[in-house]
């Protein structure tokens, strides 16, 4: 039996007797260093602990376990119980106060190697300091009113925990949010639905600096829901037919090659079982997704841990905590148990272990003021841009019937809605947990950091809104209660296969929602709004897809600033052209699209 008892003190003192217990391993001071991550043990370690040092393979190691005498079994058990205890967060204490004086008192225990899910949508929510604005503005209300800009993500990058795989729907922006630990080098691996704000850590991934999983965003709260509620694995027909089904992206690049310019794959993506049921499609097996610790930003907790989350910040923050075995919660109120109306709670206080006070300006990522009547721009003052945009985005509002649920994408379908006549209203859902969104605010005074939209940008809501959770957003979404879905593309296919969240080499930024808004498009029609060439003047229409797909087979309408395509998506007979813009002939859509297509007998010209 290769058993290491009775280690003290320094790290060269374990990595010796590790050796001498597994003999005939010789350990170099590198190789030290690596069996010491791998075993889990700190350079601070002061007591006398049983480690499992046998490099036997699995099956080995249960024969000699089963082999074992009864005291060495027991030994065994302790030493892989205490491994797992010196990994995973400390224990929770259901007799202690949940109440801590401050952030840094609330991680002081969280050992290197914690697994995290950070709540938050963007920097929406997010358990971090700063107002978005300045870091000048920042000290300002520091002094002024005495906040202290310790909130969670804060003290854990002063703490210096490492080795952190982190969960979160975002990677953080500029100098924010989960930003401030890419940065440092203290994430070695994150689960993730996008990264594009986050610029650098594309770069450290691509340099094999970090560990990367990209995840569709419903996939990930419903994983979280599924963690929490112990559902071990469920299936989505998110991401069948693409690149998440085969496991297609790297989840770890090595080194570049110079002669071809390509990184060598040090750790493949997951592919994922698939299942066909009754109704013909294509469904993959996810697992349930769980974190050592969760951190969250709540509007008001009382001492029990109920908490209350305003409109946006409910995103994650109701899904984590119940996912975590320990949850800490930064709230902005900390009130007496009572304080609370029971039908107000969204997260009951029995998913929460610790709370801290949240004492930090809150964040205001994109901040898009609402064009008023003098604001706005005529026909002759709007650029060449303005024009191709708002004719798109005209030509989709005709897509819009009076009652009808909506989804917008970023970009271009944004302005659907503020060329819809007053008497058709629609209601605007938002994948982050909006329905009911609004207008842009009129002033900065009247932006509200806790309400954005799927874009990050701050926005308003319409008299009988409702906000919610992600699971519940993507429940909506994925079960086809939304009636149509206005998207973007980098890429769009004669058979309605759409492309739009990575160009391979270059753009990793991931596919945040849109894998699970075009997952039902029997039921949701997807509509996609887009230039019809890109930057270079190359055709964004296509026979065939060249880039990875974000659905395949799933989009029922092209429009764009040359035309309007009609997708036969389900009968395979490709696009039909029903309509041109003003000025626009036949000839010139064919020169700029890379398909065929056929023309509608009544071809008509777009408003």
């Amino acid at each position: 039996m290769s058993l290491l008892v009775e280690t003290v003190g320094s790290r060269g003192a374990i990595a010796r007797s590790f050796a001498s217990a597994s003999s005939p391993l010789a350990l170099s001071r590198k190789h030290e260093t690596t069996v010491l991550r791998r075993i889990g043990v700190s350079s601070s370690l002061s007591s006398s602990i049983l480690f499992l040092a046998s490099p036997a393979p699995r099956t080995q190691l249960k024969k000699r376990y089963f082999s074992a005498k009864s005291a060495r079994r027991e030994q065994l058990r302790e030493a892989v119980s205490a491994q797992r205890q010196r990994r995973g967060p400390p224990a929770v204490d259901r007799s202690a106060s949940k109440v801590f004086k401050s952030a840094d008192d609330a991680i002081a225990d969280i050992p290197d190697g914690t697994t995290i899910l950070s709540a938050g949508f963007g920097l929406c929510g997010v358990a971090d300091v700063s107002d978005g604005v300045s870091l000048e503005r920042t000290q300002r209300l520091i002094t002024e009113y005495h906040l202290l800009a310790e909130t969670l993500i804060d003290a854990i990058r002063k703490k210096g925990i490492r080795d952190l795989t982190v969960v979160s729907n975002n990677a953080g922006a500029g100098e924010y949010g989960l930003a401030k630990l890419t940065s440092t080098g203290q994430i070695s691996r994150m689960i993730v639905s996008f990264i594009g704000n986050n610029k650098s850590l594309g770069k450290q991934y691509h340099d094999g600096q970090v560990a990367i999983e990209l995840c569709p965003q419903g996939t990930i709260a419903e994983r979280l829901h599924a963690g929490g509620a112990g559902v071990p694995a469920f299936f989505t027909a998110t991401g069948a037919r693409t690149l998440i089904e085969t496991g297609g992206i790297p989840h770890r690049l090595g080194p570049k090659d110079p002669q071809t310019g390509t990184h060598a794959v040090v750790e493949p993506g997951r592919p994922r079982e698939t299942r066909v049921f009754d109704d013909g499609r294509t469904y993959l097996l996810e697992t349930a997704l769980r974190g050592d610790v969760a951190i969250v930003r709540a509007w008001k907790a009382d001492e029990a841990g109920n908490c209350v989350f305003r409109t946006t910040t409910k995103a994650y923050g109701v899904l984590m905590p119940k996912a975590a075995r320990l949850a800490i919660v930064e709230a902005e109120h900390i009130v007496p148990v009572g304080s609370l109306d029971p039908d107000h709670v969204h997260l009951p206080g029995i998913y929460v272990d610790r709370i801290c006070p949240a004492t930090s300006p809150k964040h205001i990522e994109k901040l898009v003021l609402a064009k008023t009547s003098s604001s706005s721009t005529t026909n002759e003052e709007q650029s060449s841009e303005d024009v191709k945009r708002n004719r798109i985005a005209r030509r989709a509002a005709k897509e819009l019937k009076d009652g009808y649920y909506v989804n917008l994408g970023v970009g271009i379908p944004t302005l659907a809605p503020s060329f819809l006549p007053a008497s058709t209203k629609v209601w605007l859902q938002s994948e982050n947990g909006i329905i009911g969104m609004g207008p842009y605010p009129s002033s900065r005074e009247a932006a509200d950091p806790d309400t954005v939209n799927a874009g990050k940008e701050a926005v308003t809501l319409v008299p009988g809104a409702s906000t919610f959770d992600s699971a519940e957003s993507f429940g909506m979404i994925r079960g086809g209660h939304v009636d149509v879905s206005i998207l973007g593309a980098l890429q769009v296919s004669a058979q309605g296969d759409l492309a739009n969240y990575i160009i391979p080499g270059k753009a990793f930024n991931g596919m945040g929602g849109a894998m699970d808004l075009v997952s039902n498009p029997d039921k949701t029609k997807i509509i996609v709004c887009t230039y019809h060439t890109d930057k270079d003047g190359r055709s964004k229409i296509l026979d065939e897809c060249e880039l990875p797909l974000t659905g395949k087979g799933v989009v029922s309408m092209i429009i764009t600033e040359l035309a309007v395509f009609e997708v036969d998506r389900v009968g395979g007979t490709g696009l039909t052209l029903t309509e041109t813009a003003e000025g626009v002939t036949v000839d010139m859509v064919r020169e700029n699209t890379r398909a065929k297509f056929t023309v509608a007998e009544n071809l008509g010209t777009m408003e």
